[in-house]
């Protein structure tokens, strides 16, 4: 057990994100994070929540230095904790779908988005990231990801780290713009996700109907590591913080070793 590892509280806005319009999400989202100061850890966002899922992406792309982030920074440091969720990030002529971990601090993590969904072309018009990352927080190691991602378990796999003695992380995160009417998977895979790697597993997925047309059911969920949910959200805005608590995490690994049976690898990148 480590004992640096704290009670994490953890914040899901799901929201209905305004469509190509980045002010009016700043302005939304912003209202929605700001009354969480002091009363959580961690504060997560759907993704893409400053434009919504969209292949416009050159239109609709902030820069590293741009009022998106710039907005970003300040809502993490009047709040006093992490924010994260993902936007549409612009690099010369190359755009990537970009998870932000913005702490108080001002100081930011990146994820870009490795499993782009080519069923709506995304992959023709965004450029894939191929390193996976693990930031911490109060102890806990956090593991970041985007949508799509979730369909890929060994993208996501927890391995025990003998040297070290530890896991790759203790909390799978997932910020998502996932169609209602693909529900029944991304709920069953969020719950897989937190068995297999004997972990906790958040998802945040917007709500509402998008500029395509496309409905989104929310089902934000946070799961312990039985798969077992801890809070499942509806089909409206809603704003919930739920605390992990990391001795039964702990309990549980000693408990039900099954990572010490499990497979050797290496991932391609």
């Amino acid at each position: 057990m480590d004992a640096r590892r704290q009670p994490l509280r953890v914040s899901l806005v799901q929201g209905e994100t305004r469509w190509h319009d980045a002010a009016a999400n700043r302005d939304y989202y912003g209202a929605l994070v700001r009354p969480l100061r002091g009363r959580t850890d961690l504060v997560v966002l759907p993704e893409t929540f400053l434009s919504g899922f969209t292949n416009e992406a050159l239109g609709n792309a902030e820069s590293m230095d741009g009022e998106g982030l710039r907005w970003l920074r300040a809502l993490a440091a009047d709040i006093g904790a992490v924010v994260t969720g993902s936007l549409v990030v612009r690099e010369g002529e190359r755009c990537t779908n970009r998870l932000v971990w913005m702490r108080p601090d001002g100081s930011q993590a990146l994820y870009d988005k490795r499993h782009l969904f080519r069923m709506a072309g995304e992959h023709e018009r965004y450029a894939g990231g191929s390193e996976r990352i693990v930031v911490e927080l109060e102890g806990w190691r956090i593991c970041p990801l985007v949508c799509y991602d979730l369909r890929f378990p060994v993208w996501s796999r927890n391995r025990y780290d003998r040297v070290a003695q530890r896991f790759d992380y203790d909390l799978l995160v997932y910020v998502a713009n996932w169609p209602g009417v693909r529900r029944h998977p991304w709920r069953t895979l969020l719950l897989a996700r937190a068995i297999e790697n004997w972990c906790y597993c958040v998802g945040v997925n917007r709500v509402g109907v998008d500029g395509n047309q496309l409905h989104y059911a929310g089902d934000s969920v946070v799961a312990d590591f039985l798969g077992q949910p801890l809070i499942e959200l509806g089909a409206q805005e809603q704003v919930v913080t739920v605390t992990l608590d990391p001795d039964a995490l702990a309990a549980h690994r000693e408990r039900f070793p099954a990572w010490m049976d499990a497979d050797e690898f290496t991932i391609a990148t």
